[in-house]
């Protein structure tokens, strides 16, 4: 029985002469494969004064059993032994040569000649001319190696043609032997040699094998012939398995003739049969639309056999009677099935089926017939061999999947390739081949849809099946770990974490997080490439979903942070950007809006800060580590922060900072994590579904930072100025009506480069009171003298809060004394400096329709200003950069006097009179009033006085009037305010009176 399958077999070997190569006695592997893979370089020798062409099948291994079917498949028949042989000294010749000797007698019975190739020994012996012993004084200097192999070859020749033409020669009278197969001879003991149907089973049976010789010999004409007659003959006697050997025959040298490129896989690897044939073969038989020889449809095969490409063949009559014997492709894979029918009546001939199988298979894969090449695939799955080692088993396997890869069905071939592998590692094996078993795990990937680099799983819908493609990761990461590998196993299982994420059961992604965990420990997971032994690279697998990024926005500095942009006289406002709304032309894409500029600055030196909103998928708190962002274009000081994430949590939002430490386009790629031990570069660009601003950004130069700080008390009031602008800093303070109070601010620089430039102005904001007079005031030359300010310093800068509102009140509390009262409202009154601030009790609030009642005294009035402080120093200035910092200023006005009636008398003088002023406490405090030239009048808390005071006439005429036409209401109004105010101001620069409350001055 043979025992031993070639799974490697194809149609075309049957032309083959088989040469088994071997070494005798010790020979360095490497050497011995050195001088085998020249040797098995001549695989096709052209015959002299013939167009024949000799293959040669080369094998370093053969069993002696597989011989032994030699008379039923020629081509199984070892025909050639080339022993190759180290001896360095004549005394060893004897020994060596014995060796050879007992070489040849294994292979005897069949073998038609020998060769001997001894390296290393010079001297007399080799000098001596032989034809079956070569030397070489060593592995590198043998030239003549492929000649001796060519000359060897047509030995081969001549034995080989002898035979044929002794076995094709009928010799009538002469009794033809009986060919048997080795398990038929004891069959056949006792059986009537002279019965006709023992006869014709001879004849069939010598027929198929003249044909076998034929087509070794390079006549494919002739072993056509002989196979038609060796089938009918072996029909007649139901001779089934030389039935199927002879079909099989037909169907090799058929599949020779239309498929001259070969059917093992490597494409041209084979000459074409003789001249004549060469070119119309190479010509005719090209796979048509569906992938079967179009010619076979087209034109009756005896016309197209005679065709070539340069027209007519000279000789057709050797092509035409060719083309008649020629089976058409269909009719191959139809006698292939008869032949693999009767093969498998015989339990003894599984590997001449499996074989067959095989063969039949690579010619469907070429005619690209799947799924007939499937059914017998499956066959070859089935058939029953004897108890196969593991190293068979995994050979049988590897083969399979290779197989029905070949015909497109890549799962059944990945199917095939894991069980080749989990055999590499079957318990049975003393030391399991764990790498093996790896690298044909590898090799599975792609038939289950699955690759080693996670991008492919990014984008669009899963591929495959989750299930299948997690079992086969687990069993990678198996495999990695009995290798010692501890880092391979730490990236497939990032791998598998990764891409199956959403189809892991929250008890899974616990398990695999544990596992992962501890493999880290030992090896942490990097952004690495893996390379392995045979040159593949594992791309690294960033955890883009541990946490999930759903959208990533950078922030602007604080208001009193960002800078702005000093206006230019020239080019200001000027636009380089399409007058168009839009233009189709410009390809709007997620690239572009990524890489689009944001409309703020970041300043070299500054904390920026980058806001990510994130959430934890997983069904326990996940812990990320080492957050921290990914920049290209300017040198970018990333401050990394940890934080932990609840289960299945919301959007969190989540603030990575950093210092740029140079200035230009900074571009936010990514962020990096470390989670699980497992190091992640995450780039927005393989993140899909991230919402972004926009991720470029310009740095300016650096500039100064200022803090202030006052001696006033912060403020619960938070001012809203109109123009959005924000506030920094509020402060508040509580005054009377006419006081005035200095407000001190230190202003120190806490940045890195000195403070060159300051500008203040102010402005107040929503209030309805008029104000007389400078509200805010201040000298800036004496802060300035102190400037540069440097890092680290303060200045000081003093502010005089001055509030003059209305003093007026209509209110009448005491006794008319005349008739001739005059109203002053709208009279400001100035009031002394007081430097002691004492607390007061506030009051409480009054409701606004209240407070606007005749004679209500208690009412407290509120004035809102804003200091702005516009700055700037450093390279930042040079560049043309300021900040501003804006510090909020609460006043609140509790009243101190009210005039509620003015009246004047005449006096003594002509050009004088007396001002009658009824004065008014609304304070809760003791106070004096005084006038130019005037006695100091004391008022107790809630009292009212009249006070006389002696001043000269005024004159108005010298004020202009308003116009009599009333047409212009806007300017007329206008006019009117502005001679009450010059009015007033005239008077009050006459009377010049103050008020002061006694308690506060000691």
């Amino acid at each position: 029985k043979m025992s031993v399958p070639d799974y490697m077999q194809c149609a075309e070997d049957h032309q083959t002469l088989l040469v088994v190569v071997q070494p005798v006695g010790i020979v360095p592997e490497e050497s011995f494969f050195r001088i085998y893979k020249r040797i098995s370089a001549v695989s096709q020798v052209n015959v002299r004064d013939s167009q024949r062409v000799l293959y040669i099948r080369y094998r370093h291994h053969y069993p002696p059993e597989n011989n032994e079917w030699g008379d039923f498949q020629t081509h199984r028949k070892v025909v050639g032994l080339i022993t190759i042989t180290d001896c360095s000294s004549a005394k060893d010749w004897p020994q060596t040569f014995e060796k050879f000797h007992l070489q040849k007698e294994m292979y005897g019975s069949t073998l038609y000649d020998s060769r001997l190739f001894v390296f290393g020994l010079q001297g007399e012996i080799a000098e001596q001319p032989r034809t079956d012993v070569a030397f070489y004084p060593s592995y590198d200097e043998c030239e003549t190696v492929e000649k001796r192999i060519e000359d060897f070859i047509e030995s081969l020749f001549i034995v080989l043609e002898s035979k044929r033409l002794d076995r094709a020669t009928d010799k009538s009278g002469d009794k033809i032997p009986l060919l048997c197969v080795p398990f038929e001879k004891k069959d056949f003991v006792g059986l009537d040699t002279d019965s006709r149907h023992y006869k014709k089973r001879c004849q069939g049976r010598m027929r198929k094998h003249v044909g076998d010789l034929c087509l070794q010999a390079g006549m494919l004409q002739d072993s056509l012939v002989h196979y038609h007659m060796a089938v009918e003959l072996l029909r007649s006697v139901n001779d089934f398995l030389w039935l199927g050997a002879a079909l099989e025959g037909l169907c090799s040298a058929s599949v020779i003739y239309h498929y001259p490129g070969g059917t093992g896989g490597k494409v041209g690897s084979r000459r074409a049969q003789g001249g004549s044939l060469s070119a119309e073969a190479g010509n005719r038989h090209r796979p048509g639309k569906d992938g079967i020889s179009s010619s076979a449809h087209l034109l009756p095969c005896s016309v197209v056999g005679a065709l070539t490409s340069n027209g007519i063949n000279a000789d057709t009559s050797t092509e035409i009677g060719r083309a008649k014997n020629c089976l058409s492709p269909e009719d191959i894979i139809d006698k292939y099935k008869e032949a693999i029918s009767y093969y498998g009546k015989y339990k003894n001939a599984g590997v001449i089926e499996l074989e067959a199988c095989v063969k039949a298979v690579r010619v469907l894969a070429i005619q690209k017939r799947s799924m007939e090449a499937s059914e017998f695939l499956q066959n070859a799955v089935y058939i029953n061999l004897r108890q196969l080692s593991e190293e068979e088993k995994i050979q049988r396997y590897s083969i399979l999947s290779e197989l029905y890869e070949r015909i497109g069905f890549h799962r059944k071939s990945a199917f095939f390739k894991r069980i080749a592998a989990m055999q590499c590692a079957a318990p049975s094996i003393p030391e399991p081949g764990w790498r093996a078993c790896y690298k044909l795990l590898l090799e599975t990937l792609p038939g289950y849809s699955l690759s080693l680099d996670p991008k492919d799983f990014s984008k669009g819908t899963h591929r495959g099946w989750a299930a299948v493609q997690m079992r086969l990761l687990h069993e990678l990461v198996y495999a990695s770990r009995r290798m010692g590998n501890p880092a391979l196993c730490v990236r497939h299982l990032s791998f598998l974490l990764q891409t199956m994420l959403d189809f892991l059961s929250d008890q899974e992604k616990k398990d695999v997080t544990q596992s992962l965990e501890s493999y880290t420990a030992k090896c942490p997971g990097t952004m690495e490439f893996i390379t392995l032994p045979d040159g593949l690279k594992l791309p690294p697998v960033p955890f883009t979903k541990l946490p999930i990024v759903k959208s990533v926005k950078l922030l602007n500095l604080p208001t009193s942070l960002r800078p702005h942009k000093m206006k230019s006289l020239l080019g200001q406002n000027v636009s380089t950007k399409s007058p168009f709304i839009y233009s189709p032309i410009i390809a709007h894409s997620r690239g572009e809006e990524r890489n689009k500029k944001i409309d703020f600055q970041w300043v070299q030196g500054d904390v920026c800060e980058v806001q990510l909103m994130v959430y934890n998928p997983m069904p326990f708190e996940l812990r990320v580590e080492n957050m921290g962002l990914l920049t290209t274009g300017v040198e970018f000081e990333s401050l990394p922060a940890a934080l932990s994430l609840p289960a299945e949590s919301g959007l969190y939002p989540v603030t990575l900072v950093g210092v740029p430490q140079t200035t230009g386009q900074i571009t936010v790629n990514g962020y990096h994590t470390s989670v699980f031990g497992v190091f992640s570069d995450c780039l927005l660009d393989n993140l899909p579904g991230v919402k972004t601003n926009g991720c470029t950004v310009e740095v300016i130069p650096a500039l100064p930072r200022l803090q202030i700080s006052t001696s006033l008390p912060r403020s619960a009031h938070t001012l809203q100025p109109s123009s959005g602008d924000e506030i920094s800093t509020n402060v508040s303070v509580q005054l009377y009506n006419g006081e005035t109070q200095q407000l001190i601010i230190k202003l120190e620089n806490i940045g890195t480069e000195p403070l060159e430039k300051l500008e203040v102005t102010a402005k107040t904001v929503n209030t309805k009171e008029k104000l007389y007079g400078d509200f805010l005031s201040w000298k800036l030359e004496d802060t300035l003298s102190q400037f540069p300010l440097k890092p680290g310093k303060i200045a000081t800068f003093t502010v005089n809060i001055k509030v003059k509102l209305d003093f007026s009140c209509q209110e009448n509390l005491l006794q008319d004394l005349s008739d001739d009262g005059i109203s002053v409202s709208g009279l400001p009154l100035s009031s002394p400096f007081r430097q002691v601030v004492k607390p007061r009790v506030e009051t409480k609030a009054i409701n606004p329709q209240e407070s606007s009642k005749v004679g209500d005294f208690s009412h407290v009035k509120t004035l809102e200003a804003i200091l702005n402080f516009k700055y700037s120093g450093g390279p930042g200035h040079v560049e043309g950069y300021y900040r501003n910092l804006s510090l909020g200023l609460h006043v609140e006005v509790e009243p101190s006097v009210f005039f509620t009636r003015v009246s004047t008398l005449p006096a003594t003088s002509t050009r004088q009179c007396h001002l009658l002023l009824d004065v008014f406490n609304s304070t809760e405090h003791e106070l004096t009033i005084s006038a130019r030239n005037n006695e100091d009048l004391i008022l107790h808390a809630g009292e009212c006085q009249r006070m006389a005071i002696q001043v000269d006439k005024f004159n108005f005429e010298t004020f202009p009037e308003s116009p009599a036409d009333g047409t212009q209401f806007a300017n007329t109004k206008q006019l009117e305010e502005e001679r009450q105010q010059a009015k007033g101001l005239e008077i009050n620069s006459k009377l010049d009176i103050c008020w002061k409350i006694i308690s506060f001055h000691k």
